[in-house]
Formats: structure tokens, sequence, C-alpha cells
């Protein structure tokens, strides 16, 4: 194998595996013995520091590791501390509002209020963290359970469930017939 070709696999293996590989490991990856494979990696250490790179190989003890330079964190953490900006559709809060109001609550349930399917919904606020399963319902089926996670608490400012607006019953009323209406017309169609 050329050497082109031995440095990039060792870049990939330290890359991929993200903590410290043993010198033994990379050399049998490689093909080489453990003293070879430590003369490839100083030589790709000194270029790596010669180009000025942002990547530097660590030695620790018997291992190597990919790392940034140190002088460099100042960029990663204007990016790593960025806030995820996740972006929530009327769709969405409109099934984080039943969750957050009727947990524990089935999709069933949701879809009921809703009178559409919310699955997308569910599963998009599942993966921002907003709401989560939280048991089976024991019922025929054993369907899931949702409800609000810690981080739909700290996403809206409030410390818990308690704190969230009660909704006026008034316009609860007129909401409930405004669905009523919308169900009526979908049957008369």
């Amino acid at each position: 194998m050329e050497i082109h070709r031995i440095e990039a696999a060792i870049e990939a293996i330290l890359f991929t595996m993200g903590d410290s590989v043993e010198a033994e490991k990379i050399a049998q990856a490689i093909g080489h013995d453990v003293a070879t494979t430590k003369k490839i990696i100083h030589n790709m250490m000194d270029r790596y520091e010669e180009e000025n790179r942002g990547i530097k190989i660590c030695e620790l003890e018997d291992s190597y590791q990919m790392c940034t330079k140190q002088d460099l964190y100042e960029y990663l953490i204007k990016v790593a501390s960025q806030p995820k900006k996740h972006v929530l559709t009327d769709v969405m809060l409109e099934t984080l509002s039943i969750v957050a109001y009727k947990q524990p609550v089935t999709r069933s349930e949701i879809e009921k209020i809703r009178g559409v399917k919310c699955d997308h919904a569910v599963n998009k606020l599942m993966e921002y963290d907003l709401i989560t399963d939280i048991g089976r319902l024991d019922a025929p089926g054993r369907p899931l359970l949702f409800g609000t996670t810690e981080e739909f608490l700290r996403q809206f400012g409030v410390t818990s469930l308690e704190e969230l607006p009660m909704m006026n019953t008034e316009k609860q009323e007129e909401f409930k017939m405004e669905a009523e209406e919308e169900i009526q017309m979908k049957l008369d169609v």
C-alpha cells in the first residue's frame, strides 16, 4: 500500500473512532508493524504542525487520537454554543398543545381531537425532544402514551405544567362548536 493510502487509512481510523486508538490496533489495520506505524503517525503529526492544520494527532501513552488544536477552541465554541433552531409548524403546535394539556394521551386521542393523522407531527416533536412516550395504555393494543419533556418546559419558559395558561372556557366552547360544525360539514359532503 502506498504511503498516501496508509496515511488516509490512519486518518479515517482516528477520525471515526473519536477516542484514542492503540498503536497496535492501527498497525494491524494497515498491515505494518508497530514501530513503522508509529513512525508514519509521527511524520503525519509533524506535517500537520508544519501545514498549520486545524487538527493534530495526540499521542497518549501507546495510543493516538485525532484532536483539535487548542488555540482554535474559540471558533468551536462559537459554533457549539449556537442553539439549534427548530421550526414548529401550526400542525406541530396544535399537536404539542394537545399533548401538553391532555397528557398522558395516545396518538389516536390526538388524531380524534385534530381530526387528521398526526404521525409526522408526533415524530418531529419526539425528535425535537418536546414530547416523549411515557408508557402504554392498559387497553387492547397497548397504545403508547405521550407526555411533554423537561426540554418542553425549558423551551416554553415554564417550570411546571401548572404554569401553562388556562384556556378561557368561553373560547373553549367556541372552538368545540367550530370543530363540531367542521365535522358535520365533512359528514354532509
